[in-house]
């Protein structure tokens, strides 16, 4: 039997319909979206260069010297994408077991306050990727012949996109809605 709910049309009346979409929320749901597919096309294109660098060992008796060193750059790009649509879509993990326990007015304040420092730590990604890439600028990643400073522009956009995904939170937040998962 499913669970029937029920709505007071008074209450319906006070709230209005939904609003639609800013372009914010817009813009952060197609770049979450966009940043998912790219970081599950790039795990399997490192499934894909593992398997040809098992394959070339033990079958063809030849490793080809490149995969691994490729393999490594990707994974930087997946997991920092990643984890920057996970900061978006709610998927990082949090202190929500401490938070239930406060008041909803101090819980308010804490999540605002963690939404700040969330920030100040993807302006900080942005700040330490870019002293990296640029310290790293001459050198060549050994078999790849790109610079080394490509390891550190998932750092950078991780953390753009991490304090574009706050700052979503943030007025969200203040206007008493959630952000709605890029996935529904």
């Amino acid at each position: 039997m499913k669970d029937v709910e029920i709505v007071d049309p008074q209450d319906q009346a006070r709230t209005g319909p939904p609003e639609a979409p800013t372009l914010l929320t817009r813009v952060n749901a197609l770049l979450a979206r966009l940043g998912m597919y790219l970081a599950v096309a790039g795990l399997l294109v490192i499934v894909a260069i593992v398997f040809w660098q098992v394959f070339g060992r033990y079958v063809l008796n030849s490793s080809p010297t490149w995969t691994e060193s490729l393999a490594l750059v990707l994974i930087l790009y997946v997991t920092l994408i990643a984890a920057a649509v996970g900061v978006r879509d709610a998927g990082h993990i949090g202190m929500e077991s401490l938070l239930v326990l406060v008041p909803d007015k101090v819980r308010g304040r804490i999540e605002l306050l963690i939404h700040v420092l969330v920030i100040v730590f993807g302006a900080t990604m942005i700040y330490n990727g870019i002293v990296l890439e640029a310290s790293v600028m001459g050198y060549k990643i050994p078999n790849l012949a790109l610079p080394e400073s490509v390891r550190y522009v998932p750092l950078i956009v991780s953390g753009a996109l991490i304090i574009l995904f706050s700052i979503e939170h943030i007025i969200a937040q203040l206007k008493g809605e959630e952000v709605v998962p890029a996935w529904h």
